[in-house]
């Protein structure tokens, strides 16, 4: 039973015992101002656990969590092992906290060191942090750290960059001297001439996606060359299981990359957790945000790990900080440290080469459903831009009622693409699935 249902005697009794010898309802709530205090408590009787327990399974039910995925935007639903969950479900993982005492944290700093090692592989870039809040607080840190190296407040930014992360960028540096020139997206590619137009000795970086939000591929080297002509970096963010079959940022020129790693064995959910990576060119290393872990022998000549570099508001003073956004993900990189191990290389190559296979197999079928129009005047990797003939937001409503989250309405972030939806396929689809969503699309346009 609640404390609320027990009679004014027991009550009195148990206030007593922590301490409020009045037995006072009044004196219990004292520290909270009367016009913030409940009016009547109206708690229904005490349940049993599984009465509780039955209780919420009947509310999880009325969601709608038998969906077949198309959605993107960023996310992406992706074959996770069993092997992920097992091992990173250990408790010597999931109760470790932040490792300053080195002595008693060797397990998580060695998996940090290794998900570091295996970002740097993943990106061809030399210096990685032990992970950050998400992808697009990530690409936050990424400008800030391009602004404090060259000591320049400019930052170019390609309209194909995902809008979410724009956004976030825009607020976090709200009250900064930043100046933001945003490039208009041509033809689902960067605009080169565009960027190189603003291109001026006061742009600290260039800011591009690949793929972009739209799907499409490129090659940013001769970007990252026109940048370094002007004394300014390249940022590349990047979609991680694209990279088992694109050029990788190191290889492009790029000096930061940055991304979203919830494709790497996170599951989707309502807000996350999702995990934000980056790596950089060793040069910059001390101008990096968060914590990197290193590799380091005792007194003894035995191998250990450490914590190398700390350069957080937490641990040097405020001003001097490289960051003061204080939450990295541990358990998360711990999960795609397990996910990317199990892959390897060739795991990765083939999962992406099913992604770009099956994304043009939708193509197919979606080309041939009457009235819609799909966009392929670029190379996509596993998502794509299709035109309806009647409002997107309403026809993807309509798709989820038969059981297809069929994409995302373009419009909510470029009016210009209001009759367009983005669809995402991964290897996790199936030919009878892609063909059922053709199917369903075409049931609500002719309907």
């Amino acid at each position: 039973m609640s404390f609320i249902s027990h009679t004014p005697e027991e009550r009195a009794s148990m206030l007593a015992k922590i301490g409020i010898a009045s037995g006072s309802m009044e004196e219990l709530f004292r520290s909270i101002p009367p016009e913030l205090r409940a009016k009547s408590f109206n708690l229904p009787d005490g349940r049993s656990e599984l009465e509780v327990e039955n209780y919420l399974l009947s509310l999880a039910r009325r969601n709608t969590a038998n969906l077949v995925y198309f959605l993107g935007g960023g996310f992406y639903d992706h074959f996770i092992p069993a092997a992920v969950d097992a091992l990173a479900s250990r408790s010597e993982f999931y109760t470790s906290y932040t490792p300053y005492q080195p002595e008693a944290s060797q397990g998580t700093l060695q998996a940090l060191y290794e998900f570091q090692s295996c970002i740097c592989r993943l990106l061809s870039l030399e210096a990685a942090n032990a992970s950050l809040y998400d992808g697009g607080t990530a690409l936050y840190e990424a400008a800030m750290m391009a602004i404090r190296i060259t000591d320049r407040n400019k930052i170019v930014m390609d309209g194909g960059v995902n809008p979410i992360y724009r956004k976030m960028l825009y607020s976090y540096t709200s009250n900064l001297s930043v100046e933001f020139v945003e490039i208009p997206v041509t033809h689902g590619n960067s605009s080169r001439d565009d960027i190189e137009n603003v291109l001026d000795d006061r742009t600290a970086a260039v800011i591009t996606q690949n793929p972009n939000f739209f799907g499409t591929l490129d090659n940013h080297a001769d970007i990252a060359e026109h940048c370094h002509e002007h004394g300014a970096l390249l940022i590349q963010s990047v979609y991680p299981m694209a990279l088992g079959l694109t050029a990788a940022p190191g290889e492009i020129g790029a000096d930061i990359a940055v991304g979203e790693g919830q494709s790497l064995g996170l599951p989707l959910s309502f807000g996350g957790p999702f995990l934000g990576f980056m790596a950089a060119r060793k040069q910059y290393v001390r101008k990096m945000p968060g914590r990197i872990a290193g590799a380091t022998t005792d007194a003894k000549g035995r191998k250990g790990y450490v914590l190398t570099l700390q350069a957080r508001e937490q641990h040097i003073r405020r001003e001097k900080a490289m960051s003061n956004i204080c939450t990295n993900q541990s358990l998360c990189a711990l999960r795609a440290l397990i996910f990317m191990s199990l892959y390897g290389k060739q795991g990765l190559t083939e999962a992406a080469g099913l992604c770009r296979d099956k994304a043009e197999y939708a193509k197919s079928r979606l080309r041939a459903v009457p009235g819609v129009e799909v966009y392929d005047e670029t190379p996509t990797f596993n998502e794509f831009m299709v035109r309806l003939p009647k409002d997107p937001a309403g026809i993807i409503g309509k798709l989820i009622d038969k059981g297809i989250a069929g994409g995302f309405p373009l419009g909510r972030y470029y009016p210009e693409y209001r009759d367009w939806m983005l669809v995402a396929v991964t290897e996790k689809r199936t030919k009878q699935e892609i063909g059922l969503f053709a199917e369903r699309l075409e049931e609500v346009l002719a309907g």
